[in-house]
């Protein structure tokens, strides 16, 4: 990825915090790497380069600052609206693939050599898949130290170290201090760490602004019962992670204030199983609530266009709803084809119910005295229960049964997957394959799944609708034709669309 070094030092100048997560700044006199925005003093510009990544950083040998923090900063946007190698990697990174599954495991997933992958990742993003998983592991590591009492040689593992020497070896590497500093350090700035194993309260930065009343409407109208809840700005939901399960609640409500603000944050108390799931977690709930996102950009370029710039400006810092599990929602988007968003979720509901797994009480906590507050304690079924006695469960149309069939089937035997690590035009592809399944649904599915920023939709009757009540085009020839001065942003055009089909009548989307 070439970066341009001039203007990424003109944001330093400028202690530019919208480019926070998109470079870094590394400072060769200290051998100390920064965020844009480091309130420390502007170092000479001969003194700085500038790299994509944290890994690229330390692997170069500097280590993280801190006083800004570097890795704790929203991710760079251009993982959802580039669909290359170095992108599906960084998304399967995140996840913990390579902690999981070794390097093999993420080159077999991205369909490519370990030397292929290597050479591609060194060039894009000025390190291997190593040093970016064990970037990704370092900021894995420094989160249960601040936000958990877990002993350190507890830390080690749940991070992904082979050893404690090595937790203890990289820690110091990155962040100039024993583990045991950072964790002095967390408690003069935060107070004590909860009491609680397996409990965390973590900020997840982004970028303002936020349209967090939006997602939570979207969550709202769609949550399953004992899967999810909204309760006073607040989504609930249980959480299906690669070695456990999990709940969180996500706190929605704006923390940044005003026009001029530039940092936000998510509370997301998060309830693990298995503390080897945090990191996976969190890169879920980023995506999730498309925390990476630049809304500023988006904004101003959907903005310009006349007809749509009242939707943007009562609605800025618009979000993708993601997801936290690409089978769950699959599933659900094939099982509320052709009906209506309440339909869809009794049925979903229904399934549920019937095939779910209950949490233990440790992971939901203390039983409440309101029962509509109970917090959510069960999990969606899985694709191989779902695949085995759907069809004792399902009810409608018998070609919609099917549909769904077929798709558990497919990821259950492996013939189909639903990760991050996908290609937006192979996943389409290999969703419209399935009988059952059109382009409408290929196409939502890679909005939700993998943050496709560019999917429009123009086939959606809702879309049409909320385009007719901004005097667009409503025909789907002419929206698309007008949608062309949208690109790379037509996913938030089209969300823009639903929601002002929304405010006018009622309407579906999945």
């Amino acid at each position: 990825m070439l970066l341009d070094q001039e203007r990424c030092y003109r944001a330093v100048a400028a202690r530019d915090a919208r480019f926070d997560g998109q470079f870094i700044t590394a400072v060769r006199t200290t051998g100390i790497y920064c965020r844009p925005s480091c309130p420390a003093m502007t170092p000479k510009r001969a003194n700085v380069e500038f790299l994509p990544t944290a890994g690229a950083a330390q692997q170069r040998g500097y280590r993280a600052c801190r006083r800004c923090q570097p890795d704790a900063v929203p991710g760079s946007p251009d993982w959802n609206i580039r669909a290359d190698l170095a992108a599906r990697a960084m998304r399967l990174i995140a996840d913990g693939v390579v902690e999981r599954d070794g390097v093999v495991g993420l080159a077999t997933r991205l369909g490519y050599s370990e030397r292929q992958l290597n050479r591609v990742l060194t060039a894009e993003l000025g390190a291997g898949p190593l040093a970016l998983s064990r970037a990704h592991r370092a900021h894995t590591a420094r989160l249960l130290i601040e936000t958990t009492p877990l002993t350190m040689a507890d830390i080690a593992f749940a991070a992904g170290f082979a050893s404690v020497r090595q937790f203890n070896d990289t820690v110091r590497e990155v962040y100039g201090v024993p583990p045991t500093t950072l964790r002095t350090e967390a408690g003069r700035r935060c107070g004590a760490v909860p009491a609680a194993a397996g409990t965390l309260v973590l900020r997840l930065p982004y970028r303002p602004p936020f349209d967090g009343d939006g997602l939570l409407a979207f969550f709202s109208a769609r949550a399953l019962d004992g899967v999810e809840s909204v309760v006073d700005g607040t989504y609930h939901r249980t959480l299906r992670l690669p070695h456990a399960a999990a709940t969180v609640a996500l706190d929605l409500r704006p923390t940044d204030r005003g026009a001029a603000a530039t940092t936000g944050h998510v509370v997301a108390t998060v309830r693990l199983g298995d503390p080897r799931d945090l990191g996976p977690a969190v890169a879920r709930l980023r995506r999730l609530l498309d925390l990476d996102a630049d809304p500023v950009a988006v904004d101003a370029l959907l903005g310009a266009d006349p007809d749509l710039a009242p939707s943007v400006a009562a609605t800025p810092g618009i979000r993708l709803p993601g997801t936290v599990d690409g089978v769950e929602t699959a599933l659900r988007t094939v099982l509320g084809q052709q009906v209506s968003v309440a339909a869809a979720r009794t049925a979903a509901s229904r399934l549920a119910a019937a095939l779910g797994e209950r949490l233990p009480p440790q992971l939901t906590g203390a039983a409440s005295a309101d029962a509509e507050r109970e917090p959510p304690d069960l999990l969606f079924p899985t694709a191989a229960a779902i695949a085995e006695r759907g069809a004792e469960v399902l009810t409608g149309p018998a070609t919609r049964i099917a549909t769904v069939l077929r798709l558990a089937e497919a990821v259950a035997d492996g013939s189909l997957v639903l990760d991050a690590g996908r290609d937006p035009a192979d996943l389409r592809a290999a969703l419209t394959a399935l009988p059952g399944i059109g382009p409408w649904t290929a196409g939502y599915l890679a909005m939700r799944l993998l943050g496709d920023p560019d999917e429009l939709l123009a086939t959606d009757l809702v879309v049409r609708r909320g385009a007719a009540a901004l005097g667009l085009p409503s025909d789907v020839d002419g929206l698309a034709a007008r949608a062309e001065n949208w690109k790379p942003w037509r996913s938030y055009a089209a969300t823009h669309l639903w929601r002002t089909a929304a405010t006018t009548s009622s309407g579906r989307t999945s």
